[in-house]
């Protein structure tokens, strides 16, 4: 087994067999990412004292037969915008340069109780406000199959530290698609839970009515198992999993409109996979989500400038100009506007409810585009703010409607299919994901 490129799973299983050793696996992965010349741009900082030591207790758990979950023992990587006690934890972003926290964030906690290996934290777009991975202020990590390329944001360093095999796992964080946009251009499965099924104590905040926790992995069975994980659970039985009879809706109109020709293709020959694997697929119109979609900027970017927005006014030159400018765009909305928007969203989600009532599972492409090229995004302002938006247009329909939604590789580079299931749906929507993956091939 390549240590390196195994599924979390497959690691976790061989260390209960006793066929690997936790310390020696975490030695593996911090020698690949001390060793890649991308290091720097995907590890804001390894944390190697505090992997070897949590190896150390899974080493004396697998010999004493009291391993804590399946993953016991098997190293992942953190999105550094999750505390972590003694080490920096900087949010990407120059603001908060130097920023040590006492203790770890909630969800790292229970991860590390249920015996996962804390490798490091991974760089990300400043203050998670961007889905391409631009970060000209910190690090800007590669994409895995190209690394002229963005790796899509904002847990782009998440993703590329699994895709290159320099952790089994990534922990991120999803606001608007920052788990599921880098996921998918970097040939990854990428889970956004519902919003508040994990907690959210000691994350660096973007939008806190709409930030998530998730995470990024090699198959569904992985992003299963790391979900049970972070909440101290169990994890979803997916034996058994199939296509057949499950009633999927394709989300026809704005989900589809002005997606690009590669990531259409790919979409189109998944979908019809799935139909050819027994899912019984229809196509779905809720004109009502264009609406939802035009509530954005006073639903998140408002919020997100009420938090930082007195800090990137005292410091401006410390954030990049095309994220600064985002976050500036919420500074104009009255309280009025916003309440608004927030009614007309609850109304929304009740048409989406019903109208996909008698669905298992909604579908679109996880992105309208390609991952764009870092110099020209870092030439081009209007570029930039254009390419981001239309990223993250699929995706943020999940955040809005309050689902949860999983994104896999279609066998298309940089091209994913996500499935939407209904808020709390998590255990069904792994099921139908794990049966689509063995479709997908």
């Amino acid at each position: 087994m390549d240590w390196l490129r195994a599924s979390a799973c497959d690691l976790g299983r061989g260390i209960g067999a006793g066929r690997i050793d936790p310390v020696e696996l975490t030695d593996a992965y911090l020698e690949a990412a001390n060793a890649h010349p991308f290091r720097d741009r995907i590890y804001a900082r390894l944390t190697p004292d505090r992997a070897r030591h949590e190896a150390l207790a899974a080493r004396e758990r697998a010999k004493s037969g009291l391993r804590a979950s399946m993953l016991d023992g098997v190293p992942v990587s953190w999105k550094d915008l999750f505390d972590t006690a003694g080490i920096a934890t900087e949010a990407g972003c120059r603001l908060l340069a130097g920023r040590v926290p006492g203790r770890d964030a909630r969800v790292l906690q229970t991860a590390t109780a249920q015996g996962l290996v804390c490798l490091g934290k991974t760089h990300m777009t400043e203050l998670a406000f961007s889905g391409l991975g631009l970060n000209p202020m910190t690090a800007t990590p590669p994409n895995a199959h190209d690394p002229a390329l963005v790796a899509g944001g904002s847990s782009s360093g998440a993703a590329v530290s699994v895709a290159l095999g320099l952790a089994a796992a990534g922990i991120g964080s999803d606001t608007g698609g920052s788990v599921r946009i880098p996921a998918a251009w970097n040939g990854l499965v990428g889970l956004k839970t519902t919003h508040g099924r994990l907690s959210l104590k000691g994350v660096v905040p973007l939008v806190e009515s709409f930030d998530t926790v998730g995470p990024l992995t090699r198959t569904v069975e992985d992003a299963t198992e790391c979900l049970a994980a972070l909440e101290g659970g169990r994890a979803a039985d997916l034996r058994g999993a199939s296509l057949n009879s499950l009633r999927l809706g394709v989300l026809e109109t704005v989900a589809l409109e002005n997606v690009r020709s590669a990531p259409l293709s790919a979409f189109d020959d998944a979908v019809a996979r799935l139909a050819g694997a027994g899912a019984h697929v229809t196509r779905l119109h809720v004109p009502e989500v264009a609406a939802a979609l035009d509530l954005a900027g006073a639903l998140f970017t408002a919020e997100a400038w009420a938090i930082w927005g007195e800090e990137i006014d005292a410091r401006p030159d410390l954030v990049f100009q095309p994220v600064r400018d985002r976050f500036r765009s919420g500074e104009g909305y009255p309280a009025s506007e916003v309440i608004r928007a927030w009614r007309r969203l609850r109304e929304i989600r009740a048409i989406w409810s019903e109208r996909t009532a008698a669905l298992d599972a909604v579908l679109l492409p996880s992105s309208a585009i390609l991952p764009p090229d870092a110099a020209r995004l870092l030439s081009d302002s209007a570029y930039f703010t254009a390419e981001n938006l239309l990223a993250l247009r699929n995706t943020r329909i999940g955040n809005l409607m309050g689902l949860c939604a999983l994104t896999l590789p279609t066998g298309h580079p940089m091209c994913g299919i996500a499935l939407m299931g209904r808020p709390g749906g998590e255990e069904k929507l792994l099921r139908i994901g794990a049966a689509a993956e063995a479709a997908l091939g």
